[in-house]
């Protein structure tokens, strides 16, 4: 029992901040497609402006 406690300590220990960094690097890639994505929705508004579009 000694033991299967060490080894889930070991392994708590060895996984502890692999979720933060998987977090911080899936927050910083959603960020930067949302980004993305405004600027491709400002692009089209400008280039509707630019060319005369009616928005009716």
């Amino acid at each position: 029992m000694k033991k299967l406690l060490l080894v889930r300590e070991i392994y708590v220990d060895a996984f502890k901040d692999w979720t933060f960094m998987m977090l911080r690097k899936y927050f910083k890639v959603f960020s930067w497609f949302c980004f993305l994505l405004i600027a491709i929705a400002a692009y089209a508004l400008i280039y509707r402006i630019a060319t005369g579009f009616a928005f009716d």
